[in-house]
């Protein structure tokens, strides 16, 4: 496992953001795979499918802008997470796997730069606006008083509101208590998140391999979405895993896997 971090020019006259990556494995005959996490996660979250992945090929986990170790930037738009991405890869073409917001991201990289993407997977999420904002989430992490805190149980406690069904947990892995500080942009992702619950209206499609991989009892992933998901992705294969919420990686991760394995062996 290799982490560092990539500094972009990004074509647009200043310095763009640099992102944390942690790779897997080493470059082989097969494409890499790039996978990018939802929203309040990291690269590290990852870690264990990733790394597991990375027998057949490399594999590059990054942590998104505004979030773990990359840099922070007022932007957090689809069309500049995709860009992201882009840099990432570079001139040789890879898979992609994104989860939720990175699935988002991954669904703008595919539409917008297909020539640099070979299979597009997207884990538990559609190319649509959704009424869900997580902005509670953000207040409650603002509310947390940093000063108190020195061990992350003493966070934990000042978090009473979220519910404790893995989403404390997950959201106190973004808790640095050695420099009282969370590692998330949340002024940021407080004023994007119209963006982020959203999805740009883009035009074309990617007629590239596309897997829509779902949770069984998650509802981001609906019946009426399908139409919109193959006009955008025509060759889309859909599946879900049974048992699953939103984190499927997370709660099943053998099966989440597999999935993913037997798509990418196709």
């Amino acid at each position: 496992m290799v982490g560092g971090r990539l500094a972009f020019g990004g074509g647009r006259g200043y310095l763009w953001p640099m992102l944390n990556t942690i790779r897997h494995g080493g470059p082989t005959d097969r494409p890499p795979l790039l996978i990018a996490h939802g929203l309040f996660g990291s690269a590290r979250n990852w870690g264990v499918i990733a790394k597991r992945l990375s027998d057949t090929r490399e594999v590059v986990a990054v942590d998104m802008r505004n979030h773990a170790g990359s840099d922070w930037a007022d932007s957090h738009s689809y069309a500049d997470l995709a860009e992201d991405l882009a840099e990432v890869i570079g001139d040789r073409p890879h898979d992609v796997l994104g989860h939720s917001m990175g699935g988002k991201a991954a669904m703008v990289l595919a539409l917008t730069r297909p020539d640099i993407l070979h299979r597009l997977i997207v884990a538990d999420i559609a190319p649509v606006t959704y009424a869900h904002t997580q902005s509670h989430l953000i207040d409650a992490l603002r509310a947390v008083d940093l000063s108190r805190v020195t061990r992350r149980s003493d966070a934990a406690e000042q978090l009473g509101a979220v519910p404790d069904d893995g989403t404390r947990s997950f959201l106190l892995q973004s808790l640095d208590v050695g420099a009282g500080r969370w590692t998330l942009n949340l002024d940021a992702l407080q004023a994007e998140m119209p963006g982020i619950i959203g999805f740009p209206d883009l035009g074309g499609a990617f007629h590239g391999p596309a897997f829509f991989l779902s949770g069984g009892n998650s509802d981001y992933v609906r019946p009426e979405h399908r139409d919109r998901i193959k006009a955008l992705f025509p060759a889309a294969r859909f599946a879900k895993i049974p048992g699953a919420n939103h984190w499927l990686h997370a709660e099943k991760p053998r099966e989440f896997e597999a999935a993913v394995r037997a798509f990418l062996d196709a």
